[in-house]
């Protein structure tokens, strides 16, 4: 009864954000440029929250984020431009092929752990770019010319239903295996989780949203090009949820939030951006090793003040 008041709770406060922000749009207090930056929040929150469910929740240390968000970046294009699909067919064909692939890399890979996994993800990124960089069907360096199909109302829907489902699979049985993987792959193996099993499933689920917001960026913009998705934004991607703290869901969302923000603010200075990001994560690995939020939810800080707030 309480998980489904909660639930109403976070849906009813997430459609007056939308209204109060449509609102806005319509009446043009927010420009264009707050528009674009609105619709980058919400892609990038959806990446951190996909990766989070790897790296935060199942303990799987993947750099090759960006290989997903390509393939549904690519995917939905060619959709829309080449074979005249409607938009929503589009994201929704880019969250499936994204899917598709999560299983293909997963299910080899996720038999490997820590740096080698690393590794295995980092190289399917790549030969994803170099496969997209060298088909002319797509543009290939040149790139592809996309239509502005990505809208406010699409960006905040895939955000709401990703934090979602997310957070649904969290709380699930499911999601308590993969977070028992996380603690001791060794002794959930022994306990009969199949460890394989559910690291595929975060992997597939992950690589999934993943696929879906790189559709959304795809139809943000109006070119869309393979160094778009190289090692640099797995990084920035990763950056999110080391700086959330991994296993925060709510981590995650804030510093998706927070570095966009910057981001945006600092696109005329991008090599000062990428040492900015550097920076801030060199400094939360000294004095917060496990991030701004750790392993906390926002609920939980709320509670610990209210609790410390009766016993005073």
């Amino acid at each position: 009864m309480k998980k489904s008041k909660a639930f109403w709770i976070y849906l009813a406060f997430a459609l007056v954000i939308y209204a109060i922000v449509q609102v806005m749009l319509t009446n043009g207090m927010l420009d264009l440029y707050y528009q674009n930056m609105l619709i980058t929040i919400c892609i990038n929150v959806m990446l951190a929250v996909s990766l989070h469910i790897v790296i935060g929740i199942t303990g799987q240390f993947s750099i090759g984020h960006a290989g997903f968000m390509a393939v549904g970046a690519y995917i939905s294009a060619i959709c829309t431009m080449k074979l005249g699909l409607p938009f929503i067919v589009g994201i929704i064909l880019a969250g499936v092929v994204a899917a598709v692939a999560g299983v293909l890399v997963g299910v080899p890979s996720l038999r490997l752990k820590g740096d080698y996994l690393a590794i295995c993800t980092l190289g399917f990124a790549e030969i994803i770019r170099i496969v997209f960089l060298n088909v002319d069907y797509i543009g290939g360096a040149a790139g592809m010319v996309v239509n502005h199909a990505t809208t406010w109302t699409y960006a905040f829907v895939g955000v709401v239903i990703t934090i979602m489902v997310i957070s649904n699979f969290t709380k699930s049985r499911h999601g308590r295996s993969c977070l028992a993987i996380r603690e001791d792959e060794i002794a959930a193996d022994a306990m009969g989780i199949n460890t394989t099993y559910y690291k595929v499933v975060a992997f597939v689920i992950g690589s999934l949203f993943a696929g879906v917001a790189g559709a959304l960026y795809a139809h943000n913009f109006y070119i869309i090009q393979p160094t778009a998705f190289n090692f640099l934004k797995s990084f920035e991607i990763l950056i999110y949820v080391v700086l959330g703290g991994l296993g925060s869901l709510s981590g995650s969302v804030i510093a998706a939030i927070f570095l966009t923000a910057v981001s945006q603010y600092l696109q005329a200075f991008p090599e000062t951006r990428m040492i900015i990001y550097s920076v801030v994560l060199i400094l939360v690995m000294l004095y917060r090793p496990a991030g701004l939020m750790g392993t906390k939810e926002l609920k939980d800080v709320f509670k610990m003040k209210k609790r410390g707030g009766s016993e005073a």
